[in-house]
Parts: structure tokens; sequence; C-alpha cells
């Protein structure tokens, strides 16, 4: 898919990135892949269970065509493919980590708030 390069107007900067790590599943992918550095199409999935076959398979297209991540098919029966950050998706890695942070900090907040509304 052609990605748009924004003229620069003000929240330009912010819909480049999004438009490469948009969608439920993107970022899930890249942290994956930052966290274990090799993943194959199974693991990912398991880690993903929300996250329908289909759906992952075209995440992955879509990261793969923005040069994020690589794909290597190894030819064995059955087949086995591989995929990693390239050096390029690599550099999303402070993004994907400060999200990792902020999420951490909202479940315990929240977590925190749930148990409060139990009790």
């Amino acid at each position: 898919m052609k990605r748009h390069v924004y003229n620069c107007y003000e929240g330009c900067p912010i819909e480049s990135t999004l438009q490469i790590i948009s969608g439920k599943w993107k970022s899930v992918i890249i942290y994956h892949l930052l966290k274990n550095d090799v993943c194959r199409f199974g693991q990912l999935q398991k880690w993903m269970n929300g996250c329908s076959r289909r759906m992952l398979a075209l995440q992955l297209q879509e990261l793969e065509s923005d040069g994020v991540i690589e794909k290597k098919i190894y030819p064995v029966i059955p087949v086995k493919t591989e995929y990693r950050l390239t050096e390029y998706g690599n550099t999303l890695s402070p993004i994907i980590l400060a999200m990792e942070s902020w999420g951490k900090t909202y479940n315990a907040i929240h977590s925190d708030e749930s148990q409060t509304m139990i009790g």
C-alpha cells in the first residue's frame, strides 16, 4: 500500500507514525518482535489469541510492505516462516516501549479501581 507523506501541518508527524503502526494488532506484533527478536506465525497467533488468523496475516503483510518487518520462509515441510524487525522497524522501539510503560501504569491504576469497586 502506498503511504502518504504529510505536508507537516500540525499533527502530521503523528499521522505519519500512525499510518504505519495503527490498528489494534500492529503495535502488538512489533512489541512481541522487540521482546523475542524472531517469532513464528504460530507463536504470534498464540500470544494474540483475540486476533484471527486472517487478520494476523494481513497485519504482518502490511508491516512487511512498509519495511518494518522481514519474513523468512524456510523450504521445509511443513513450511517454517519467521518474522523479525528490520533495522527500520527497530527504530520504533522507543515508541512501543513507551506504550508498554504507559499500559502497565494504566493497568495498575485501573486494576486498583476495579478492586475498590468490587470490595
